[in-house]
Parts: C-alpha cells; structure tokens; sequence
C-alpha cells in the first residue's frame, strides 16, 4: 500500500500518517523532516529531491505527508495507491496548530526536522491563514484531484476525519 497525504499546514497531515504507518506497518516519511534542517534551516532543493526519490526507490509500501512539489511529487502521485486530500478550512488549521505548539512548546516533533523545536509566530499564521492559500496553490491541489480523481479522499473536517480512519479499508 502507497498512501500520500496532501493538504494545508496545520490540517492534521503528519498525525494521520502516523497512524496509517502504524496501523498497515509501513514505513512514513514526513516531508517537512526531509525540507528543514536544524534551526528551521532550508535544506537545498535538490537535496531534498534526493532523498524522497530514495526513499520511493527502496521501499514497496509507505506512507507520504506533504506538499512540496518540488520533493518528486508526481512520482508520489501517480504511484500511490490512495491520495488523501485534507482540506480543512484555514481557521481550523490555525487552531490545530495552536493546539500542537502548546502540545509539543519547546520540543522538537518526530514529523519535523531534527532541532526544529515547535514554534508558532505571525509569518506561520500568515502562512497558514493566507500565503499557504494562493490561487495557486488550490489550483495545484485541484489538478491531483482531476488527474487521480479514482484513488482521492477529500476529508474537510474532523468528523469526517474519524470516519476516514474507523474504516476498515482506506
């Protein structure tokens, strides 16, 4: 099983993979661990390329979080078994992200790049509430919906979310 997660940050895509690697015993790999270095450094592009493509090369099952385009993101695409879209709106976004700093304040999560210590300040609300929101962007994610419309979850809310994930076959 492939599974890739897309969506807005802050939407819950990294807690989900997590439990889809858990539940199926496959490996997950969190792209924002892959994109940061320590100190919320970027890491180079082709860099980062690198390593997803090794990782897809190497392993038959996984679990995939992240949007970053340039991170072999068709590839991604056209070889998951299952694309799920969490498209949660923008205020819910920034709650669940308030939630996880005060959740995990000063630590560094699993999903996150080694020595990105948890932080929330008014370039990521911007982020989350506006700049990570662009034409753009919904355009980006609409395409994955119309080129793989027979493998996409659309999941809008949490209610839905626990539904998603009580299935017994995603």
């Amino acid at each position: 099983m492939k599974i890739a997660i897309i969506g807005y940050s802050g939407c819950g895509k990294s807690t989900l993979a997590k439990h889809l690697s858990e539940r199926y015993q496959i490996p997950v790999l969190y792209l924002d661990s892959v994109y940061w270095l320590p100190n919320w450094k970027e890491r180079e592009r082709e860099e980062s390329a690198s390593i997803v493509k090794q990782f897809l090369d190497t392993n038959d099952a996984w679990v995939i979080d992240g949007t970053y385009s340039h991170m072999e993101q068709e590839r991604r695409m056209k070889e998951a078994d299952r694309i799920i879209f969490l498209n949660f709106n923008r205020f819910a976004c920034l709650y669940r992200a308030f939630h996880r700093y005060f959740t995990y304040r000063g630590k560094t999560r699993e999903s996150m790049g080694e020595g990105c210590k948890e932080k929330i300040d008014l370039e990521f609300v911007w982020w989350i509430l506006h700049a990570g929101r662009t034409k753009a962007k919904k355009q980006g994610f609409q395409k994955i919906l119309e080129q793989y419309p027979e493998k996409c979850v659309v999941i809008k809310n949490q209610r839905q979310l626990t539904a998603f994930k009580s299935q017994k076959e995603i």
